[in-house]
């Protein structure tokens, strides 16, 4: 359900290159790429879950590391975010017809 998705954003720190790739890939399933080792998500719950555990699946732990940082109920996280460089645009829902 849209009302219940959160606006997740991922950072992450892999050592290996083939991790990295990896969790890159996965992480394009799940949102927006943002930066090198950023993407911004909306998420529900299950789905939030199931990125958790994929990310888990991928990484090494004690050597990478994978920040989740829940900004709030997507369609009304006020998030404050300064773009120097190139522009920058919030992620919105928007329907996808396969």
């Amino acid at each position: 359900m849209a009302g219940d998705e959160r606006l997740v954003i991922v950072a992450y720190d892999i050592t290996d290159r083939r991790r990295w790739r990896r969790v890159f890939k996965a992480m394009n399933g799940y949102g927006e790429w943002l930066q090198l080792s950023v993407f911004q998500c909306r998420l529900s719950p299950r789905r939030a879950k199931e990125m958790e555990a994929a990310l888990r699946g991928l990484i090494k732990a004690g050597e990478d590391h994978v920040l989740l940082l829940d900004v709030g109920p997507a369609d009304s996280a006020k998030v404050g975010i300064t773009s120097l460089g190139k522009s920058f645009a919030p992620l919105e829902r928007r329907a996808i017809v396969i």
